[in-house]
């Protein structure tokens, strides 16, 4: 499906707010952003970074703010994402039975727009998650020198998932025996995904 046709899927689906939407759609198009699909939902960008998304649920739409932390909401009408998880983004919520004030979300949209020209950008911070070794795995590479350097050398991401693989087998044998599987795929520098793509 084309990126027009996944729009037009969107902005034509049964839903009571579909006038609403396309009113925001235009209102959007009326603007420097560029209209996009991600995660299956329109997303308008400015150099590539995402400003604004509009969302449709069961009970209600919106438009997501990537980076709403910045808006100077003098409404007070946003609300977090996902309260203690999101750390930027920001939402305005509407109903069936909200009237659309395009004069406000022009305001809101302005301000983001002229936000990431500005840069305003919360910096992703990843949280590292330590790698959990499995005893078994420990051993190994404890025993075997060439195994452990090239288990070090690998991503701590791939790390994780060779060590999950072999902790998610809930018997010591099937443990065992996931282990021998991934040996020689360390050896050769891979990642997990080589094991799947073998068979």
């Amino acid at each position: 499906m084309t990126k027009d046709e996944k729009l037009n899927n969107f902005y034509n689906q049964e839903v009571p707010w579909l006038a609403s939407l396309n009113k925001i759609r235009t209102l959007l198009k009326s603007t420097d952003l560029v209209e996009d699909v991600k995660w299956g939902m329109p997303v308008y960008t400015i150099n590539n970074d995402n400003v604004v998304g509009v969302a449709s649920f069961k009970h209600h739409y919106g438009l997501w703010f990537y980076q709403g932390v910045y808006l100077t909401d003098a409404s007070n009408l946003l609300r977090n994402a996902q309260e203690g998880k999101t750390k930027a983004m920001r939402h305005l919520h509407f109903t069936e039975d909200d009237i659309i004030d395009e004069k406000l979300i022009t305001s809101y949209v302005d301000e983001a727009i002229q936000n990431a020209r500005d840069g305003k950008k919360m910096p992703v911070v990843r949280s590292i998650k330590k790698v959990l070794l499995p005893t078994m795995l420990k051993n190994e590479l404890y025993n075997d020198a060439q195994l452990k350097l090239h288990f070090t050398a690998l991503t701590k991401a791939k790390q994780r998932a060779y060590a999950d693989y072999i902790n998610e087998a809930k018997q010591e044998a099937t443990k065992r025996k996931r282990l021998d599987r991934c040996i020689p795929f360390i050896l050769e520098g891979k990642g997990i995904d080589a094991l799947w793509k073998k068979n």
